[in-house]
């Protein structure tokens, strides 16, 4: 019934040693664990003494613009128990293709067709002719939901030039009808932001939390219009 992978059925654990050869970086990711939860996340650097252990992730991921820039916003992803900041930058430029190039690094490619879709219809933004570019900053895969409004805003960013403002942090999933769906775990995602000093969090209106989040404006959002309007101000 395994096939070429009994070997995966006859053990505890699974381990996936994630490297690309162009990074120092290392990721440890667990695939199946008998004795503990799945999707765990270590992230370690090379050196020259060997792997050393990275502490806090979500510093190694945020590239510290000098200024805020059109195309990057920040999200809090969750990779296993552990919630991280990562950067999303999105480029969107006129073609001159008959077939505009959609290329996603890091993310689902059919993710990115449907938040192209989505801004099209409920945003009023065609991007039919813009050949569009989206990365997650060092190289780390997403695949949660929570990764689409920062998506969507990153794309809109770009198209607009308009850089989204300062010390913002963004999470939420969405709708093919327009809204904004909550995430599992926001609060604790919240947190994650703020202790890294963040100011403002655009978040859907469901994952508000019941008290407030020392030093984080939080602003909800209901759907696609409003995280537009929000971005536009």
């Amino acid at each position: 019934m395994a096939g070429p992978r009994v070997l995966e059925h006859m053990v505890d654990t699974v381990l996936y040693f994630e490297s690309d050869g162009s990074n120092r970086y290392r990721v440890v990711r667990a695939i199946k664990n008998r004795f503990g939860a799945v999707n765990e996340l270590g992230m370690f650097a090379m050196t020259g003494k060997g792997l050393k252990e990275v502490k806090n992730p979500s510093a190694i991921f945020l590239s510290g613009h000098s200024k805020p820039v059109s195309g990057s916003i920040i999200t809090v992803v969750r990779e296993g128990t552990r919630p991280i900041l990562l950067e999303v930058q999105a480029l969107v430029d006129a073609s001159h293709l008959n077939n505009p190039r959609r290329v996603a690094l890091g993310l689902e490619h059919n993710r990115l067709a449907m938040m192209l879709a989505v801004l099209h219809r409920h945003g009023g933004v065609a991007l039919a002719d813009h050949d569009v570019f989206i990365n997650v900053v060092g190289g780390m895969r997403v695949t949660e939901t929570g990764a689409d409004l920062p998506m969507l805003l990153a794309l809109y960013s770009s198209f607009r030039d308009r850089p989204a403002p300062e010390r913002t942090v963004c999470f939420g999933e969405v709708g093919l009808s327009g809204e904004i769906r909550p995430v599992h775990d926001g609060e604790q995602r919240l947190r994650e932001a703020a202790g890294h000093g963040f100011a403002r969090a655009l978040v859907p209106a469901a994952n508000v939390p019941r008290e407030a989040v020392k030093g984080l404006e939080i602003m909800p959002l209901r759907d696609v219009g409003q995280a537009l309007e929000t971005m536009s101000r």
